[in-house]
């Protein structure tokens, strides 16, 4: 099988790690259980100005690097990987990231995953003239089988294959969002996952 997975939020902490950003920065106390957009301005309430040192701060590669994982989540992928399938991680992060994003993998054993930065959010303008590594034109001639992901705004990627599976990791921000369909699956940690996937 080929295997979509996000980065963020799926296989690392990233949106604990901004609730404590938003606080240090701008005095937000917004706690993890409380984020309720998955468009942070509008979760933490924060001005334009506000909005885009949050993200660039959040996207420095010593604060990618120190992002947790989820629990589980390698050794998942990893079970996926010894098990011949083909693992690809697509995230919304731009390419400036990539660095920092491909050594947070590897450090947490995921050396053999392919890395792809795609504009999935229009979110290239926090860092100036940034750039991604898969174009949309090229996402969407790839095929996958299963994805895992968290963010509503990310299932229009999705259209294109009938037939996926996608594991849709609970979190605050969706779990209220009605799914597509029957083939997106609400799960609540990565047991539940492989569960899903290998069952």
């Amino acid at each position: 099988m080929n295997i979509y997975v996000d980065f963020d939020d799926c296989l690392c902490e990233t949106a604990r790690y901004f609730s404590g950003i938003a606080k240090r920065l701008f005095g937000k106390q917004v706690p993890y259980e409380k984020i309720r957009f998955f468009n942070l301005q509008e979760s933490f309430s924060l001005t334009d100005e506000e909005y885009e040192l949050l993200m660039i701060e959040g996207h420095k590669p010593e604060v990618l690097l120190a992002y947790e994982e989820t629990e589980g989540a390698s050794d998942s992928v990893n079970s996926w990987i010894d098990e011949g399938h083909r693992v690809s991680i697509i995230t919304g992060r731009p390419y400036s990231a990539y660095e920092a994003s491909r050594e947070w993998l590897d450090r947490h054993g995921l050396e053999r995953v392919k890395l792809y930065c795609l504009n999935k959010y229009g979110r290239d303008s926090f860092i100036k003239n940034s750039d991604f590594s898969l174009e949309l034109e090229d996402y969407y001639k790839m095929h996958f089988d299963i994805a895992v992901e968290d963010s509503p705004h990310a299932f229009k990627f999705f259209e294109h294959l009938p037939d996926l599976k996608v594991m849709v990791y609970d979190r605050p921000w969706n779990h209220d969002v009605t799914l597509p369909g029957e083939n997106y699956i609400r799960c609540c940690n990565w047991d539940m996952i492989r569960g899903k996937v290998n069952g």
